[in-house]
């Protein structure tokens, strides 16, 4: 039972760590755009370094629990 518990934490952690580097990419996106205002591409670029922190967290998660389903 534990390994299916740990495969499901696994799928989530991953979709999560996917959707935080989207959001990532998108935002750095947004800070590089020379079209918004100073304001917007500082918030922007805020954005990206949390988000790039919630990607790595995620995917260390994904990592202890795809391990953790292995054995």
């Amino acid at each position: 039972m534990d390994t299916i518990k740990n495969a499901a934490n696994y799928v989530s952690e991953s979709i999560s760590g996917a959707g935080a580097t989207a959001s990532k990419e998108a935002n750095k996106n947004v800070a590089k755009d020379s079209d918004a205002n100073l304001s917007t591409r500082a918030q922007a670029a805020g954005d990206a370094i949390s988000d790039k922190f919630d990607e790595q967290t995620h995917d260390r998660k994904a990592d202890v629990h795809k391990e953790a389903a292995k054995h």
